[in-house]
């Protein structure tokens, strides 16, 4: 009498299977989130560079010339910032970034310094802890985060 032998997977190899999945998950998935953070730092600094350039057109536009009071960006975020509020006129820029790590329209940070107003600093949180442009010593604001910096100054 023969017997009749069905082809199926064993328990075994299926959990040897599922194993090896999820070890390759694991030693991937941190490497991804890296990434998307580096890419998010990367953003960032792009953004600030952006801005910088920004303000020089503003400042050339000022008689005498000088740079915005106070933290302009906070309500500037995703929004056009020209000579006048309909955004017409000298156009700085179409659109001025947010931080693309927050849901929120979170602005980046812009210090003027109030005794000179041709001197600011224009920073913005680092998600990643090993970036080579990070600042040596962070902005109290990225600081208090836990975060590092990036910041560009007047030129």
């Amino acid at each position: 009498m023969k017997t009749k032998h069905n082809a199926a997977f064993t328990l075994i190899e299926i959990l040897v299977a599922i194993a090896i999945v999820a070890l390759v998950s694991v030693m991937v998935f941190p490497n991804f989130i890296n990434i998307r953070q580096k890419a998010r730092d990367t953003k960032r600094k792009s953004d600030i560079l952006q801005i910088q350039k920004a303000l020089e057109l503003y400042k050339t536009d000022q008689l005498p010339p000088a740079y915005p009071d106070g933290n302009f960006l906070e309500f500037l975020c995703n929004q056009c910032w020209s000579q006048s509020e309909d955004c017409t006129g000298n156009i700085y820029m179409r659109k001025v970034p947010c931080d693309p790590g927050t849901t929120a329209d979170m602005p980046y940070i812009y210090v003027r310094d109030p005794s000179d107003g041709l001197k600011y600093s224009l920073s913005g949180c680092l998600e990643s802890t090993s970036d080579p442009d990070e600042d040596p010593v962070s902005t109290t604001e990225c600081a208090d985060l836990g975060k590092e910096s990036f910041t560009v100054y007047e030129p």
